[in-house]
Parts: structure tokens; sequence; C-alpha cells
């Protein structure tokens, strides 16, 4: 091996993204409220059973008479692995494997509904749709595709409904997204496999941005009656341009300006809410994701050579979450909930990379609702979800290229979330 594979390349990395695979499809976030978790997010877009609907569906705010508030968090804590070597011509030259990738997270969300008079209501919502954060340690021997990424958006939402007739509602909202994102990339065990003098904690990549990106949401409610509603939503893409400071191979090591495109994707929900008997309800969801529009992360600069800093092809693939629920209506105080969730991951095995070691996952939920009085309640839920095992096989200086990280990534986690709810 010679020092030529090291010295000509950019180190083309990931970006932006990395999973902590135990969440939603790549870097898509669902914890949304307690209630919900409680239920894997069944029928949420039609349960409306306080403020926090408005992060699925506006439409339902139809079904609120009175000012509603909500307020919640979620505590995530992923368990991610990964197993594997650092190799060349398929041969290992050294271990690269780790555990705990990714760190423990909170993620809060607050929720505002007040009707403007019988058909008229609107409301704001302040949660998240996606995020992420990874951490390897610096000397990592992959360093160059593994390495710190961080992706943190904050959704404010405005909304506004109306029922059209008796029984059917719409609603429509804007979408004010604030989005930062953070990477470090580092030599690892390269330099010293060509015999370049060069420590393996060596940042070889970072990239520092931000910025504001806008889009719409839109949502119906179909009440067959009080028992018995569907409802679809979507929600649009929103369009980030990350401009912030880049420093790299591809630019001298020299920090230059830079600037970086993300479409975090639109989505759409049918939900469904039938409550059978006084004491027993059942819910389902059906979630798409439209993944598939995300090729590739590319950062340009004209201080980069040939104008591109980092670039990374994804190929994406749509995902979908299929979802079903139960709630038992114990008695005028307590509400119980179990749920079940199947979530598909967009990424292509061939493209699965350390950085996006992204699984198809199942959710484990319940929770319960204890009421204070007629207008105060707290919900809390608990989540388990279980990712597969994947195979990973990334080049480290191209997607083709060599040496490359062979191995394996398993994901699970345990998610915890209380909400307090008030009516007025």
């Amino acid at each position: 091996m010679t020092t030529a594979f090291f010295k000509k390349s950019i180190l083309t990395v990931a970006i932006a993204l990395a999973s902590s695979q135990a969440h939603s499809a790549a870097f898509q976030l669902n914890e949304h409220s307690a209630s919900g978790l409680g239920r894997a997010y069944a029928g949420e877009a039609a349960i409306a059973d306080n403020a926090s609907v408005l992060a699925r569906n506006p439409a339902a705010m139809t079904r609120f008479d009175k000012m509603a508030l909500s307020i919640a968090g979620t505590y995530i804590r992923p368990d991610v692995d990964v197993d594997g070597d650092v190799t060349y011509g398929g041969m290992p030259l050294a271990k690269a494997s780790r555990s705990n990738i990714a760190p423990d997270a909170f993620v809060p969300a607050a929720y505002f509904i007040q009707p403007i008079k019988d058909d008229l209501v609107w409301g704001l919502a302040m949660f998240t749709n996606y995020g992420l954060s990874t951490e390897y340690p610096s000397n990592y021997n992959a360093g160059t595709v593994g390495g710190s990424t961080e992706l943190t958006t904050f959704n404010i939402n405005p909304n506004l409904a109306y029922r059209v007739a008796p029984g059917f509602s719409l609603g429509a909202g804007l979408n004010l997204v604030y989005a930062e994102a953070e990477l470090n990339r580092y030599a690892g065990v390269l330099p010293a496999l060509a015999g370049q003098p060069i420590p393996a904690n060596t940042n070889v990549s970072h990239l520092k941005g931000d910025d504001w990106g806008f889009g719409w949401n839109a949502g119906m409610l179909y009440e067959f009656n009080q028992d018995h509603r569907v409802a679809l939503t979507y929600r649009s893409k929103v369009d980030i341009k990350f401009k912030g400071d880049y420093k790299g191979t591809s630019s001298g090591m020299q920090k230059v300006d830079g600037s970086l495109n993300l479409e975090l994707p639109a989505m759409a929900e049918f939900a469904a809410y039938h409550r059978i008997d006084p004491h027993f309800a059942v819910h389902y969801s059906v979630n798409w994701t439209d993944w598939s529009a995300f090729n590739e992360l590319r950062a340009t600069s004209n201080d980069c050579a040939n104008g591109v800093c980092l670039l990374k092809e994804e190929n994406f693939k749509d995902s979908w979450r299929y979802s079903i629920g139960g709630t038992w209506y114990v008695n005028p105080s307590w509400e119980a909930r179990i749920g079940l969730a199947y979530d598909t991951t967009p990424i292509r095995s061939e493209y699965r990379s350390l950085s996006i070691p992204d699984s198809d996952r199942v959710w484990y939920s319940a929770g319960a609702t204890y009421h204070i009085d007629q207008n105060m309640s707290i919900d809390f839920g608990m989540t388990y979800i279980d990712g597969k095992e994947v195979k990973v096989n990334e080049g480290m200086i191209t997607h083709e290229g060599e040496p490359r990280w062979q191995g394996s990534s398993h994901g699970d986690a345990f998610l915890a979330s209380a909400q307090f709810n008030m009516m007025f």
C-alpha cells in the first residue's frame, strides 16, 4: 500500500446525518407526546385526546371547545453498537468496534389550541420532526467515517382549522423550522497505514452551520360519529441551506465559508380511531415519508477543490411505518394503552454506512393517563424499540474505494415520556 490513496483523497464522508438507529427511519423523530408514545403513535392523527394532536393533524383542533395546553418531554436512551474492522483488500488491518455511539437525548414539545368561534379554531405547536446525535471518539480507527455528528431542528407551527360540515373538518398550518448541524471527522488509522506521522485524532473534516427553512402542513378529519373517525394528513418538505464554516482536506485544511443543502422530506399519515364499547378503543396508522427525494449530501465552497468540499451519495428510498394500538378506559380517572409499530428503513443496503447504520425496527409501547379532574390530566408513556442487526461495508475514501470498514451494527432504545394537559 502506498501513500497515494491518502494524499489524493478528499475523504468524502457523511456530512450532517448520522443515525442513532433507535428512533425513526434515518434521522426522523416521532417523539411528540407521552400519550402518543404509549400507543406507538397508532391513530395519532385521529384520536385528539389532548392538544398534542397538533403535531399530526391541524383539522382535529375542531374537536376542542375549550382552550387546551399540553407540555411534553421524552427521554431517549439508545444502545447502538458497531462491530467491525478497517480492511484492505478484504483483509482486516485494525479493529474498529464501538459501543454506545449514540448519546442519551431529551426531546421537549408544547402545544396550544384556542377556539375562535364554534367552527373555527387556531393553535400553535412547537416540536421537532428531525434530529440526531452520534459520537465516536476522536482517535477512532475509522475516524474518516465515524467521528461526531449532530443535527438539531425546532419547528414553530401555527395552524388554523375549520369545520366545513357536520363531522368534516379541514386544517392547515405553516412550518418555520430552525436547524443547526455540526460534523467532525478524524484521520483515524489511515495515516499510519500509509506510513504518515499524522495522529489518529487529527481533525480532517469539520462542518458547522445553521439556517431557517419554511414549509406547510394540511389535514382532514371525518367523524362518522363520536366513536369512529378517520384522518388524513400531509406535511411538506422543508429545504434547509446550511451556511457556516468548513475545514478539511479539500480546503487545504483552511477554514472557509461553505454551504450544504438538506431537504427534510415530506410525510403523510392515514389514521383511524374506533371506540368499540365504552371501555375499549382500537386505533391504527399508516405513515409514509418521502425519503426518495434525498439522493446526496453535497457541501460546496468556492474555496474548495472543484467547488466541492464534501460529497456522499445516499439514494434513499421511501419509508413506511405501520402501527396499531388499543386504549382501555378503566374508569373516569384512568386510561391505559398499548401499541405496536413496524418502522421500515429508507437506507438501501449498498449505501448503509457507519454514519447511517439504519435498519428496520419494531416498537413495543405502553402508557397511561391519570385525570386529575375534568380539565387536567397527566400522561405517561414508555417504548422499547428493537432494531435489526445489519451489515455495513463502507469505503473510507470513496464509496467504492479502499480501505473499507466492514462489520455489523445493531441498535435498540428505551424511551420514556411524561406530559401535562390542561383545558381552560
